[in-house]
């Protein structure tokens, strides 16, 4: 029997975690960064707080409609808003090229349950507190039991290259997958999954910023797109929902 929402993420939460040297030590590592960078905090634009807000209502109408049509969503319980997911219409084929230079396609990434995040290694805290959050919520899920892949779109093309992202997602996590291409590759995997971004259209040197939603998706294998996580949501929230999403899918 299917336990309720409580019941299902309850359980999670109070599961088992076995941690180990190597996550402590990724643990370590990134509580040295936070405390490094404290107090450089770079201010979201009025533009990307607005964006933010039409592409969360856009990915919430999409996931809604696709479970009034099926009657059912198999992941009710794993939900903590009205917000739901499952729609093919987020997400969807792409071809870029990731960290070691070949071209892949979302069959070859998205081999296990994922967390996809749209950011760029030029910024100078956002995506990096966004991913290490990330990072560390797949420690968690994998003292749970669960192994999860956390994965970098890019939508800086220009400055980062494969071996720009190589350096930089190994920092974050060993098994984080970084990914970019030309400019039309990256516009459109941005549109699949319904998310913003904006090159400055003429940089005056190579340090600008690039404005850009902060959502992080969860993407189950021959699934697809199942919810997507707030820059509130913090690495304990992401991981229980995101076991009960494996759990949901195994049923």
């Amino acid at each position: 029997m299917r336990r309720s929402a409580g019941g299902r993420l309850g359980h999670l939460r109070s599961c088992c975690r076995i941690p180990t040297p190597e996550i402590d030590s990724r643990r370590r590592m990134r509580d040295q960064w936070r405390r490094s960078n404290r107090g450089n905090e770079m201010p979201i634009s009025t533009r990307t707080y607005a964006a933010a807000a039409v592409s969360a209502v856009a990915i919430g109408l999409v996931a809604i409609y696709a479970v009034t049509e099926n009657g059912t969503d198999r992941f009710a319980d794993c939900r903590e808003s009205r917000i739901s997911g499952g729609a093919a219409a987020i997400g969807g084929s792409f071809t870029l090229t990731d960290e070691d230079g070949r071209s892949v396609t979302e069959r070859d990434v998205l081999t296990k349950p994922s967390l996809v995040y749209f950011g760029y290694t030029f910024c100078p805290d956002i995506c990096p507190a966004d991913t290490g959050r990330n990072a560390e919520a797949v420690d968690v899920l994998e003292e749970m039991g669960y192994e999860v892949t956390p994965v970098l779109i890019s939508v800086d093309p220009k400055r980062d290259t494969p071996e720009v992202l190589k350096e930089w997602t190994d920092y974050i996590h060993p098994r984080m997958i970084g990914l970019t291409g030309t400019e039309e590759q990256i516009d459109a995997v941005a549109k699949s999954y319904r998310t913003y971004f904006k090159v400055p259209d003429s940089p005056g040197d190579d340090y600008y910023l690039v404005d850009h939603m902060t959502q992080t998706y969860l993407m189950l294998p021959e699934i697809g797109f199942a919810d997507f996580f707030s820059r509130d949501d913090t690495p304990e929230d992401i991981a229980s929902r995101t076991a009960c999403f494996i759990e949901a899918a195994r049923e």
